[in-house]
């Protein structure tokens, strides 16, 4: 326990320096929840923008309000958390349609400003047909029942296509991941000639029976060896111990470590020493999420720069 105690405040500490000092740095990222499932207050969302702007996207929605609050006390904005809502964020990509991934979307649309959500056909399509309905919420969508309120524009992604963001400075290019009998969505969000990564819920290609992690590899192996990528968001949701057959579509850090070895052999090993990977998702209880950050460490052959997000803890990539 001391170990990784010591471990996380030295990546903590190393996250801090680069943040302050790095004058190469090409993005802001805020979490406005880190976690997967349990904890309402604190489900995965990440707000980004490049260095010196406030567009923001939000990478998945599980949790806005509680998140915003979080950052605003920690100092990484300096405005209203409605002023943050309705103002900073542009759009939302929502990687996948579970709850734990859109919860505070919905629950917040009342009070948002218009903007466009962006995702794959299937995913837009739960949104209509079990959301934004006047059943379960309201339609606060262009699409779906009537009435249609219309504060929210759904504009879906095909795969491997890059398009502007709305607002912003930047674009976006989806690929499918595979999460158990649901499809996921990884999202490569560029700025200029800077790029971050951020994948949803899915596992290992060995276990979903499919090539997703291995041409997503195959995408991104490029901008890893020219150094413009400037860090991957992954999930790891259990530890080692989680048998496989219930891994349901997520990551253990042995097949995490797995993947990277994968890709490694697309990028050489020493393209990843020190590459940024930011650990998304992890699953509660507190004693899981020990274990889970204990194992990545032990197993962390290829030298990763492992970072852990906290809630409201603005990070610079």
């Amino acid at each position: 326990m001391a170990l990784l105690r010591l471990r996380y405040l030295i990546t903590l500490l190393f996250c801090c320096i680069v943040a302050g000092v790095n004058a190469q740095n090409s993005f802001k990222l805020v979490p406005l929840g880190v976690l997967g499932g349990a904890d309402e207050s604190n489900l995965s969302a990440y707000m980004l923008a490049p260095k010196g702007s406030d567009n923001y996207i939000c990478l998945d929605a599980g949790t806005l309000h509680a998140g915003i609050q979080k950052a605003i006390e920690n100092k990484a904005f300096n405005a209203p958390a409605e002023h943050v809502l309705r103002q900073y964020i542009k759009g939302y990509f929502i990687s996948h349609s579970h709850l734990d991934h859109l919860s505070g979307l919905i629950l917040n649309s009342p009070d948002d400003s218009a903007k466009t959500i962006y995702g794959f056909a299937d995913c837009l399509k739960t949104f209509q047909t079990h959301y934004f309905t006047w059943a379960s919420w309201a339609n606060f969508a262009d699409a779906g029942e009537t009435p249609q309120l219309k504060k929210y524009h759904y504009e879906v992604l095909n795969p491997g296509e890059e398009v502007p963001i709305k607002n912003t400075e930047m674009s976006v290019k989806a690929f499918p991941l595979s999460h158990s009998n649901l499809t996921s969505t990884a999202f490569l969000v560029r700025s200029k000639d800077s790029y971050m990564l951020y994948l949803g819920d899915t596992g290992p290609d060995a276990i979903e029976k499919s090539t997703n992690m291995h041409r997503l590899w195959e995408a991104i192996a490029p901008l890893i060896k020219n150094k413009s990528l400037k860090a991957i968001m992954i999930e790891t949701s259990f530890p080692d111990e989680q048998p496989d057959k219930t891994l349901f579509g997520h990551f253990t850090p042995k097949w995490l470590m797995s993947e990277f070895a994968n890709l490694s052999a697309l990028t050489g090993p020493d393209a990843l020493k020190g590459f940024n990977v930011i650990i998304t998702h992890l699953k509660l209880p507190q004693t899981n999420i020990v274990k889970i950050k204990q194992q990545l460490f032990d197993e962390n052959l290829l030298k990763l720069h492992l970072i852990f997000p906290e809630q409201g803890k603005a990070m610079a990539f």
